[in-house]
């Protein structure tokens, strides 16, 4: 069983769980999970292969029927046990998140609050499915329509909030009578895999329906995907990955829940609070060094306060601090890892020498990177249609509510947004107008509750999570008609 009580030494967490069993990994070469602050050597976890994969899958094959048998109180109360060791175990988790992921205390705080609520919500969604009896044309039929499980899911969760995003899926899949395979991002292949293993094994979860495979496309190729087992595949992260997952999984007719990139506008209209959306705007942009897919890359302000609203704004950005996620002051800590600061130190030099404008640039020191503030950007900039996945942030001036629409959809994500301003209706009215999944009035552009369906649109996904999209995705329907009389057949 997994140890929670030494932070100091993750090696309990450092296997493969398959079937309720903790088992090292196969492959020819390991997985090394180092704490991104430091460079320390946290684990070393042997890559698991395709036998494993197959291993993992059929026993979530075996394990799912009995499971969806024992009903949804059953399944909904192991899901509550999983929550009280959330709770029990926070401070534990806290340190973990810290260490691997370089996440601030803050942010530790914030992602477990989000993990503890889609623990609270999957509870419930359990006895929230429905069949209906339909009527029929003909004479003496009666229609039912149940809804059922639709097996085994394959998760892919990212190293984004990665205890809370494989939550997402995970909880609710098991809730709804699946088993599940989760394959964990290798920057965190304990905080999105095998803590959860630990969690649910604590909650007696039965073995066989969570396995977590830690390993790599290199050495599984497509076989988590392509395998013939699960019916579901879920996934978080990059558009181009995404797109791959996408094309496997539909030549397999597998169905896919695609979460990714995002390029999110935050909207300042001319009567905002402006001291308000200054902090709606540091959080949507800041939150987790701007490693979060919903962050506001681009801050659009009307010019007629875009003096006021940028002097306030890149002054509290200024006054962020920087360093030792571990330090309870901390506001921003490292990247994830040394390639992402080298690519959003690039991304920055690169708008600069374009004619960007750096009302604040900031510095690198190993995986350590300081916010920069962009202004002053041409209308073709290429930054201005990328995901940033670090502490930047571009502020771009804008002459009224169709222009303002105009930059805003100017991207090829639609994940998420803001818009700020003393006219809700008007919010509301701009809102409409954005090309996106999700979006915000008088808020952050960072939201995610587990009711309110969650996902994207352009190349930010395809379709969504949480609360009836949950059952949506995790269960199928199957029509049994029973003739209660006699059909009259033509031949």
């Amino acid at each position: 069983m997994a140890d929670f009580s030494d932070f100091s030494d993750l090696s309990s967490f450092a296997y493969q769980y398959i079937d309720g069993q903790w088992l090292p990994g196969s492959g020819s070469w390991d997985v090394i999970d180092f704490n991104p602050f430091n460079g320390d050597k946290l684990a070393s976890i042997t890559a698991a292969t395709v036998d494993e994969v197959d291993q993992a899958y059929r026993a979530a094959e075996r394990a799912r029927h009995a499971w969806a048998a024992a009903g949804p109180y059953a399944r909904g109360l192991v899901l509550e046990r999983a929550l009280r060791v959330i709770e029990d175990r926070e401070r534990e988790i806290t340190e973990i998140i810290v260490a691997e992921l370089g996440g601030t205390r803050l942010k530790a705080a914030f992602e477990i609050a989000l993990a503890k609520d889609m623990l609270r919500e999957a509870a419930q969604i359990a006895m929230r499915v429905e069949g209906r009896i339909l009527p029929s044309p003909v004479a003496g039929k009666e229609n039912r329509v149940y809804r059922l499980p639709v097996g085994v899911v394959g998760v892919i969760s990212p190293f984004t909030f990665p205890l809370f995003l494989a939550l997402k899926s995970v909880a609710p899949a098991l809730a709804l009578g699946n088993g599940v395979v989760l394959k964990p991002h290798q920057n965190t292949p304990i905080t999105g895999g095998t803590l959860l293993a630990g969690i649910f094994e604590e909650a007696g979860l039965p073995p066989g329906l969570l396995n977590v495979l830690v390993t790599d496309i290199a050495e599984i190729g497509d076989a988590f995907i392509e395998h013939p087992v699960p019916r579901v595949i879920t996934f978080t992260g990059s558009d181009k990955v995404g797109r791959h997952v996408a094309s496997v999984a539909a030549r397999h007719f597998k169905r896919t829940v695609l979460e990714l990139g995002g390029n999110s506008a935050l909207i300042v209209m001319a009567d905002a609070d402006l001291d308000y959306a200054v902090d709606a705007a540091v959080f949507s942009r800041f939150a987790d060094q701007g490693q979060i897919s919903i962050a506001a890359n681009r801050v659009l302000v009307d010019r007629a306060v875009e003096a006021e609203f940028t002097e306030a704004f890149t002054a509290r950005v200024a006054a962020l601090r920087v360093g030792d996620p571990s330090d309870p002051a901390t506001q921003i800590g490292p990247l994830i890892d040394q390639a992402s600061a080298d690519t959003i130190t690039a991304q920055v030099d690169q708008a600069v020498a374009g004619g960007a404008v750096a009302l604040l640039r900031g510095t690198a020191e190993g995986t350590l990177v300081s916010p920069s503030v962009l202004t002053g950007l041409a209308a073709d900039a290429p930054i201005l249609r990328r995901e940033l996945f670090g502490p930047v942030v571009l502020i771009v001036p804008f002459d009224g509510e169709d222009e303002a629409v105009r930059i805003a959809n100017d991207t090829p994500f639609g994940l998420s947004g803001a818009v700020h301003t003393a006219d809700v209706e008007r919010g509301i009215r701009i809102a409409q107008r954005i090309e996106t999944g999700m979006i915000h009035v008088n808020d952050s552009t960072i939201n995610d509750e587990p009711l309110v369906a969650f996902g994207g649109e352009k190349q930010s996904g395809l379709g969504r999570l949480n609360g009836d999209s949950a059952v949506e995705v995790f269960t199928t329907t199957k029509w049994i008609s029973i003739q209660h009389g006699r059909s009259q057949f033509p031949l």
